[in-house]
């Protein structure tokens, strides 16, 4: 309403004043929070800003044009203090020169400034569109391995979306700026004819004073509104240009541009050469090249300090000195405990977990502990992370225990797009493995993260693929993880919500090592212990007759089925099923009552276990479990031997299957 009162209404000198002043303090504010905020995404009302701001230059232009032409017979301060003064001491007084400094401004606010952002924000714009199903998938992939919480996925989808709605709007808005400079052309000749027919025809001037007048008071007007436009055209480009993570630009640049002290040697010393050239201002070129010479010499210092002070040994902590403490006795504490989990990186893979140089992998390794840990159902321990010499540069080693379960390659100045099924052609990298999975996959550059995402991979960063692998070993050795200290403090948590049932379950019914050995056995066959309170229950009502650990894990999965065929097939109201066929079936049974147990022929055992694999990869294809429905008696030995060979596969006994499940019977394995 104040910006349509100011087209209509007739508005004094004094007030044009201070509205121009406001515009002015306007831009430079918009222009200074450009420059100080963290990333473009923390000021997303910056499109509407932009609206806003070119319609109150716009409506500024109207309301100077209806005084200019009215009121200009008066003088040069007709139409206000501001516009006289960048009529006159601006320009100098001299109308020439006014229009040629208007020029000026006009085509490097059109044709430089507005022109560039405005296709960079049309680039940003439709990389950032064609890449969001590839950000999408992105994060769920990261929900999955359990890097984010499901808070922070939707954090990170809302996040995505707010940044395609930002560069879309930007695209738009930048038209308002290139829109805002022809205006501002077409306003200043507007004025010049028009002031110039009004002061000859109806106020009689001479055309001189007339053409000087008019001159002086449009191209002050059409400078006090394009310097304004000049401020908010560079803010707009500030923010389309800059990097979308968060960073604080003023240090950014000084790091970036002048943190390299070759950089400033080389560039003092040619300044220091072409200083000494006869005939050039030797002043000048000497005295610059000199305090670009101590800037370097002062850099370079600075990097000496901190590689002397650099990590060597250990990252967790720094092996001592040779000779330091020589003289004190050995003594037990020299024995250092192996830790239950172990990472050993490489020396090119340090700053991936040094939180000092940025590294994102204490972080991620700390996220997947904690989904691993709600949903195994024990705390994982800690990850021990050290540098390891003997290993490659790019290579890191898991270790369970002290021993060595995994080792990968890892490019940290590179990102791994792997193909999810659907992405369109080849991309230029170095190929390798996921090492997690053992798919194949390419680590491209950081600048082709969005040509990959728009191509349909799933790219990910090395700190993501090292968690990610750290995710899949924990899962795959949880039962070497969980120890008698873990589940003490099991029975410990569990005395806080039942006490009667912890002091019943151990040690008054089962010894701990038995209990131990029993939520091994569950972790073993891929079964979570986080309905701690249910195992403990089927543990005290079978304890009592009897101590065998392999019987006491079947009586907790038949407790446990409905939670173990939720885990298996979610919500579907069907289970997918395979049985065996008769004549196995009894083989089976018959194998497993022999007095060495469950023990099959080589060659039977081969067969079977290629039919189980056929049977889990078909059921794979259609995207539904694979299960095997066997009776009790042969479920432990069948799931023994299936384990390693066709992990996709669950073998269920028919008295682990709820009552009220639907079975769907899809297949015979003979």
């Amino acid at each position: 309403m104040a910006l349509l009162a100011m087209i209509v209404v007739p508005m004094p000198p004094m007030l044009l004043d201070a509205l121009f002043s406001v515009n002015i303090a306007i831009s430079l504010v918009v222009l200074l929070a450009v420059v100080y905020v963290q990333r473009p995404l923390d000021f997303t009302i910056f499109p509407i800003i932009l609206l806003t701001t070119t319609m109150l230059r716009l409506a500024l232009n109207v309301a100077s044009t209806r005084v200019i032409l009215l009121n200009g017979q008066g003088g040069h301060d007709a139409a206000g203090k501001v516009i006289a003064a960048f009529g006159e001491f601006v320009v100098g007084g001299n109308y020439a020169v006014g229009i040629v400094v208007f020029a000026i401004l006009t085509i490097i606010n059109f044709v430089v400034v507005t022109k560039g952002s405005g296709r960079i924000s049309e680039v940003t714009a439709r990389f950032i569109l064609d890449a969001m199903p590839g950000k999408q998938m992105a994060i769920d992939a990261d929900l999955n391995a359990g890097l984010l919480t499901r808070e922070e996925a939707k954090a990170r989808r809302e996040e995505v979306r707010e940044e395609a709605d930002f560069y879309g709007a930007m695209d738009g808005a930048s038209k308002f700026i290139r829109g805002d400079a022809i205006a501002g052309i077409l306003i200043l000749f507007i004025n010049l004819i028009g002031g110039l027919a009004v002061g000859v025809l109806q106020h009689g001037m001479p055309v001189a004073d007339a053409a000087s007048t008019y001159t002086l008071l449009s191209i002050g007007d059409g400078l006090v509104a394009q310097l304004p436009a000049l401020l908010v055209s560079t803010a707009v480009a500030i923010l389309v240009t800059r990097a979308s993570r968060a960073q604080d630009m003023g240090q950014a640049m000084v790091g970036q541009a002048f943190g390299q002290h070759k950089a400033l040697a080389i560039a003092a010393g040619i300044l220091i050469v072409v200083g000494l050239v006869p005939g050039m201002p030797n002043v000048a070129f000497l005295t610059l090249g000199a305090a670009l010479a101590y800037g370097a010499w002062k850099l370079w210092q600075r990097s000496e300090l901190e590689q002397a002070g650099g990590t060597g040994g250990e990252i967790a902590g720094a092996l001592p000195a040779p000779g330091a403490g020589g003289s004190a006795e050995l003594g037990w504490d020299e024995l250092r405990p192996v830790d239950p989990l172990d990472l050993e990186v490489g020396y090119r893979l340090i700053p991936l977990v040094d939180s000092g140089q940025g590294g994102e992998l204490m972080a991620r390794i700390k996220a997947v502990r904690r989904k691993l840990t709600h949903e195994i159902g024990f705390l994982v321990p800690p990850v021990h992370i050290r540098d390891n010499l003997e290993l490659q540069a790019n290579h890191y080693r898991l270790l369970v225990h002290g021993v060595p379960v995994a080792t990968a390659e890892i490019h940290p100045d590179r990102e791994l797009a792997l193909d999810p099924g659907g992405a369109l052609g080849a991309i230029e990298g170095i190929k390798g493995k996921d090492p997690a999975f053992g798919l194949d996959a390419t680590w491209i550059q950081p600048h082709q993260r969005a040509q990959a995402e728009s191509m349909g991979y799933t790219v990910v960063d090395p700190a993501t693929v090292v968690a990610t692998h750290l995710s899949h070993l924990v899962r795959e050795h949880a039962p070497e993880l969980l120890g008698h200290e873990e589940v003490q403090e099991l029975l410990a948590t569990l005395a806080k919500r039942a006490p009667k049932m912890a002091e019943d379950l151990s040690p008054k019914t089962l010894s701990l090592s038995v209990l131990v050995r029993v939520l091994q056995n569950l972790l073993v066959e891929r079964v979570p212990i986080r309905q701690l309170r249910k195992i403990a229950e089927a543990l005290v009502e079978h304890g009592a007759h009897t101590q065998d650990p392999a019987v006491l894990t079947a009586a907790v999965r038949n407790s446990l089925g409905r939670f173990i065929v939720q885990e298996i097939a979610g919500a579907a109201p069907e289970l997918p099923v395979f049985t065996l066929a008769a004549p196995l079936e009894r083989v089976l049974q018959d194998s497993a009552q022999g007095a060495s147990g469950a023990a099959l022929e080589p060659g039977l055992a081969e067969r079977l276990q290629q039919s189980l694999a056929d049977c889990a990869g078909r059921q794979e294809a259609r995207g539904e479990p694979a299960v095997v429905l066997v009776p009790a008696t042969v479920r432990a030995a069948l799931a023994r031997l299936v384990r390693h060979s066709v992990p996709s596969l669950s073998v269920l006994a028919y008295t682990e299957v709820p009552e009220d499940k639907r079975l769907k019977l899809v297949g015979t394995i003979s």
